[in-house]
């Protein structure tokens, strides 16, 4: 219980501070070390995203970083992919789902190396800003049937679309992203609990520690260097997604 909560902690101050909810970090370790099914895996996982991303907003909300045009039309996007997503997720087996993942997390370390050598210098957006709207509900729509589908949360894709592509400043991605995470997860956690696909320890042990992380994580994103973070994870993604890869081999 302890170490589930002191996990919980890590991926709450990680998954905030990059706006990114910290999926992408829960769902190997359910497989790798705790051997869950790929289903409880994505449920459980999903479960914790939804409570780090409502705590995360909750405090980019008090911060005024929320950029709420966006935040609105991106999570109305999100929800029919949410929905279908978590369907979806009951036909994989062990051996696809760990193949996908695998490639998904190498795919996800490319999206965060490239963010962290493009970081805009601005710091939220004002009443200048503007963005392709159609081109971020139509991400946001996949972002979305990702998201459940794989138990990631989806903000590890938004975040990178919004700053390298649309163009949004960090600072306002990740705060947007977090918002978008927290009404898009809901949706998907209940489509799993109604399957029978979230594990209750786990995931109310773990979202309370990610719950205080995430407080501490909007915290540091005033102070810390979200380009370092997000080139380091980069380099972890892309091992852990060739483990991955190579355990569907074995």
């Amino acid at each position: 219980m302890a170490g589930f909560f002191v996990f919980g902690l890590a991926v709450g101050t990680i998954g905030t501070l990059l706006g990114v909810g910290g999926g992408f970090v829960l769902v190997p370790v359910f497989l790798l070390v705790f051997h869950y099914t790929p289903q409880h895996a994505i449920g459980t996982s999903l479960a914790v995203v939804f409570l780090n991303a409502l705590s995360g907003s909750v405090a980019y909300v008090r911060q005024k970083r929320v950029y709420y045009d966006a935040a609105v039309r991106f999570s109305l996007a999100t929800l029919p992919g949410a929905l279908m997503g978590s369907y979806a997720a009951q036909y994989f087996t062990s051996r696809s789902f760990y193949i996908v993942f695998g490639l998904v997390l190498i795919v996800i370390a490319a999206l965060l190396y490239r963010r962290g050598a493009q970081e805009n210098s601005a710091l939220v957006c004002d009443a200048s800003f503007h963005y392709n709207r159609t081109m971020g509900v139509v991400i946001s729509m996949g972002v979305g049937f990702l998201s459940s589908i794989l138990g990631i949360g989806g903000g590890i894709i938004h975040v990178p679309v919004m700053v390298c592509i649309l163009g949004f400043p960090t600072l306002s991605a990740t705060a947007t992203s977090h918002f978008v995470l927290a009404i898009s997860t809901f949706f998907g956690v209940v489509s799993h609990f109604a399957l029978g696909n979230i594990l209750l320890l786990p995931a109310l042990t773990i979202g309370a520690g990610a719950v205080i992380g995430a407080q501490f994580g909007a915290f540091l994103s005033h102070k810390a260097k979200p380009k370092w973070i997000s080139l380091l994870l980069a380099i972890a993604l892309a091992a852990v997604g060739l483990r991955l890869i190579l355990a569907a081999n074995l």
